[in-house]
């Protein structure tokens, strides 16, 4: 009898010790940071509490009903994919970096900024730029390692995936208000300029300890509704120029990746295709589940295209689509959640040839195993 009890409280122990190892596993595991870096994709708030107009944000119906029942700041109907993204990987959403009485960093933070570019003169004064981004980031690494001491704070920062969609507004400032920006460069090297700062950036963070990365690529810009509706008149309805930007971008951006792959030291990354994933989607709508896939739900003028969606920016008159479901685009420029959804699936989840060299859920495991 005494030996059983003594071979039952070893199993116990046993037990207790391998509990406590699983439970410290799940606890670290949720705290596998994401912080988010970027435009109006990524932007579930920011420009809220910023000096700038209407045009850069989206806190006004009909922007939010879908999800939240009320305007966020999203530039959709509901979430953006960075909160897609944050549920895959078992977190809480994360909050705009300026929201007040947010400075709780364990599970990362969110810098993206509507209308912002990878060139501090895109937007200037209205936007929060990739720079300035990026300057958030290093005072929060520093908050941080100020808590937990650096050890730790080096494992939150080092085990963090980094998530980046920039470079659309870059492309599409000239076309739409400053064409000066473009004048002054070749193209090229105007590409080449967007991309560098971006660069910039991506070594600043693989510097502070960043080693997973994601990034949407540029989407087909000269077919959103916004440009259509604009500059009328090319071939198939899109604007030829923005699409060869974009093009031009995405192949000069994939390469840099590669490099930087083989300069750095752990650099692992996903480039998700958002490029042609958003094209079959507006080409071939009832593929994906939709119905229409070049007209905006909200707006007004050509493929309600004029961003006027809520009334509230220079332009005052806009229509409302009865069935957002049916719908790719929800405004002059965005997705609707929807859409937003299924690229955030891809880009979690989906094959190489959408999201490589690996998809953002082999990030993310790797990144837990690895603890």
């Amino acid at each position: 009898m005494h030996k059983f009890r003594m071979k039952s409280s070893r199993i116990k122990i046993c037990f207790l010790i391998l509990y406590t190892k699983l439970y410290a596993q799940v606890l670290t595991e949720e705290h596998v940071a994401l912080f988010i870096f970027g435009d109006s994709m990524f932007d579930v708030g920011n420009n809220n509490y910023i000096n700038t107009t209407t045009d850069m944000q989206a806190n006004f119906l009909p922007y939010g009903e879908t999800f939240f029942k009320y305007p966020t700041g999203r530039p959709s109907d509901g979430r953006l994919i960075p909160d897609f993204i944050a549920e895959y990987a078992n977190m809480p959403i994360i909050p705009p970096y300026l929201q007040p009485g947010n400075h709780q960093y364990n599970y990362g933070a969110n810098f993206a900024s509507a209308g912002a570019g990878a060139l501090v003169e895109t937007n200037q004064g209205l936007v929060i730029d990739l720079k300035t981004q990026l300057k958030y980031f290093i005072e929060i690494e520093r908050l941080v390692k100020q808590k937990s001491g650096d050890a730790e704070g080096g494992r939150l920062l080092s085990k963090a995936i980094y998530l980046f969609s920039i470079g659309s507004n870059d492309y599409l400032v000239p076309f739409i208000s400053n064409p000066t920006m473009l004048q002054k460069h070749p193209i090229e090297e105007y590409v080449n300029m967007v991309i560098g700062n971006q660069t910039t950036v991506i070594q600043e963070i693989y510097e502070k300890g960043g080693r997973q990365f994601g990034f949407l690529n540029v989407p087909p810009l000269g077919c959103l509704p916004l440009l259509k509706a604009l500059m009328p008149g090319d071939k198939d309805g899109c604007v030829e120029g923005a699409m060869e930007l974009a093009q031009l971008h995405n192949g000069a951006f994939r390469k840099v990746l590669q490099k930087l792959n083989t300069q750095l030291k752990g650099f692992r990354y996903s480039y998700m295709d958002f490029y042609t994933s958003y094209s079959e989607r507006m080409n071939s709508p009832s593929k994906y589940g939709f119905k229409e896939g070049n007209i905006g739900c909200c707006g007004g003028g050509p493929y309600r295209g004029f961003q006027s969606c809520g009334g509230k920016r220079s332009v005052k008159e806009y229509e409302l689509c009865e069935n957002v479901e049916e719908y790719v685009i929800f405004d002059a420029v965005h997705p609707t959640e929807k859409a937003y959804q299924q690229i955030a699936e891809l880009m979690w989840n989906g094959d190489h040839n959408v999201a490589g060299p690996y998809n953002l859920r082999e990030l993310y495991k790797g990144s837990t195993l690895s603890i």
